[in-house]
């Protein structure tokens, strides 16, 4: 059950999922944009997001959970917003809890656009959400990269930055970005030992067959 560790404040994870069986969870560009469209929508708010890709059948992102001050006001506002009356106390907030909700609403609300695009029915990922802890900086460096290299290891494309949906191009762009890519970056000392490291070295670190 190493996957299905709590979501914690304040620390990292790489999170990852697939669909079932042999569907997909994207078949279109549309797909990957509204995706990540809910992602923004509903994870942003309690995550930060260090990097990420989405493969036709599964996706890895990742994140660092933000800290309980920022988790509860982001509760507060949604209750708020619902026009709640019984709001929880900060004491009273079970934060892992809030935090898989979270996740739980994005894959149900990306599961019922699909399935109502596609005329399909049922369960569109498998399990639960899987998580492994970022323990220390070189797990988290190798990371980074396993995730970017993920689309050549499942052969959607021969190099980084000729696959749209991952975070890899995001470093080469002024525009704005909800990727942390100055962090990032400063994990591999600079953006040219970044794009070194990625061209070089191909990362299996006792990662998940996804």
């Amino acid at each position: 059950m190493k996957y299905f560790i709590q979501l914690e404040p304040n620390n990292k994870y790489h999170i990852f999922n697939q669909a079932v069986g042999s569907e997909k969870l994207f078949r279109n560009d549309d797909n990957y944009i509204y995706f990540l469209k809910k992602f923004g929508q509903y994870i942003s708010p309690i995550a930060t997001t260090f990097c990420y890709v989405l493969i036709p059948n599964h996706f890895h992102f990742l994140i660092e959970i933000k800290g309980k001050n920022h988790l509860y006001d982001h509760y507060k506002q949604m209750e708020i917003s619902k026009e709640k009356t019984n709001i929880k106390s900060e004491t009273e907030l079970n934060y892992e809890e809030f935090v898989m909700q979270q996740f739980s609403n994005f894959f149900n609300s990306y599961t019922k656009s699909y399935n109502k695009r596609f005329n399909r029915k049922g369960a569109l990922f498998i399990d639960y959400l899987r998580r492994t802890l970022v323990f220390d900086e070189e797990y988290l460096r190798n990371l980074v990269l396993y995730i970017h290299q993920n689309p050549i290891h499942h052969n959607c494309c021969l190099f980084l930055y000729n696959w749209k949906y991952s975070s890899y191009n995001s470093f080469f762009s002024d525009s704005p970005s909800k990727i942390e890519r100055q962090e990032v970056v400063s994990w591999f000392g600079d953006l040219e030992n970044f794009i070194h490291l990625h061209s070089i070295k191909n990362i299996n670190f006792n990662q998940p067959n996804l």
